[in-house]
């Protein structure tokens, strides 16, 4: 394994906001660079047997999921949103064969000493945040305090917008194949995809525009956001704190408005209250806290789908309870572009 792969593997599991991975199976991942959990044979033959269209995928109840998918296409993309995580749901969990970036972890600040300051606070909170003797209320005023302390770092250590820009320019991290035609085919149907996410939603629209090179109309980032001065200062966060325990459509209430760097941008397709209206959902998670992302929404109908990018063999089991349909390896975004085009074949429906 070379040093450079070597490095961005380790590095991350300290910068990171909220690092979401159980990090035991983290480290297992250091002794090798390019290896993957099982191959393709493996996997075949541990998935024998369940109800599954490939190697590739599962499927829990196709009966189910098929008068799932005749509800949503009756009701019409009028009544039709995506809720997607980010980190390892819209991007890769492996990169060039290295274990991918998430967008937590990329961010490093110009002046080191508060990267470490970071990653203190990393290191005594973490362990709280997926204890579960503790009890949810205890837990939850304990992550606004990391994520406040944490947000209150980057004020002081002096972030700036550049500092965003060459974090994110210098990160191994990539978006799923199929991602694109995923958001293109939405697009032109007038879904918003709503993007949840715990960490910071600046350094979300700017992977989105390195790495995509393109903006959305019908994608919100519901995340923290950030203000910056007209010199690229970071002064202060707007809107109402948003950690792992509040990442849900209650959060709709509590997002800023997605803009382009310093100025505002027109974002008129997507509101919370129209929004809530959408009582069709297509979630997109990797974990399975993930779920928890429709709370607060009075959906009807909801198709939920899951990315099972490692630890394969000890998770399937609740993975497929869990979730309607599990993509299992890093798999492509193609089978949610053929789900949703199967739903609404054409711009018109």
């Amino acid at each position: 394994m070379s040093l450079s792969c070597f490095r961005l593997q380790t590095i991350p599991t300290i910068r990171s906001i909220s690092h979401r991975l159980n990090l035991s199976h983290f480290n297992s991942r250091v002794r090798s660079c390019s290896g993957r959990n099982m191959t393709q044979a493996e996997m075949a033959k541990m998935v024998n047997g369940s109800n599954c269209c490939s190697s590739k995928v599962v499927i829990n109840d196709p009966k189910l999921l098929s008068q799932k998918k005749t509800a949503i296409r009756l009701a019409g993309p009028s009544k039709f949103q995506v809720i997607a995580d980010f980190d390892n749901t819209l991007t890769k969990f492996w990169v060039d064969g290295c274990r991918g970036q998430s967008s937590h972890a990329l961010l490093q600040q110009e002046n080191p000493e508060y990267n470490a300051k970071r990653d203190e606070l990393f290191n005594y909170y973490h362990p709280i945040e997926y204890d579960p003797e503790i009890p949810i209320d205890e837990k939850t005023k304990l992550m606004e305090e990391w994520w406040g302390k944490t947000h209150g770092l980057l004020i002081e250590g002096g972030l700036t917008y550049d500092a965003i820009k060459n974090s994110v320019a210098g990160a191994l991290i990539a978006f799923r194949e199929g991602v694109v035609e995923l958001f293109e085919f939405l697009e032109e149907r007038d879904v918003p995809i709503l993007i949840f996410s715990a960490g910071l939603a600046d350094i979300i629209e700017e992977v989105l525009r390195q790495k995509l090179h393109r903006t959305f109309k019908n994608v919100k980032i519901v995340s923290n956001r950030m203000k910056f001065d007209q010199d690229g200062n970071l002064i202060s966060f707007t809107g109402k704190l948003i950690h792992s325990l509040n990442k849900n459509e209650h959060a709709l209430d509590m997002a800023a408005s997605l803009h382009d760097h310093l100025g505002e941008v027109d974002d008129h397709m997507i509101d919370s209250d129209s929004v809530k209206k959408r009582t069709n959902v297509l979630l997109l998670g990797d974990h399975m806290g993930d779920l928890r992302m429709s709370d607060g929404l009075n959906y009807e109908t909801r198709i939920s789908v899951g990315f099972l990018n490692h630890n394969i063999e000890n998770s399937l089991d609740n993975y497929r309870k869990g979730y309607d349909i599990v993509y299992l390896d890093d798999a492509p975004m193609s089978g949610v572009v053929k789900l949703v085009s199967e739903l609404f074949s054409s711009a018109s429906d």
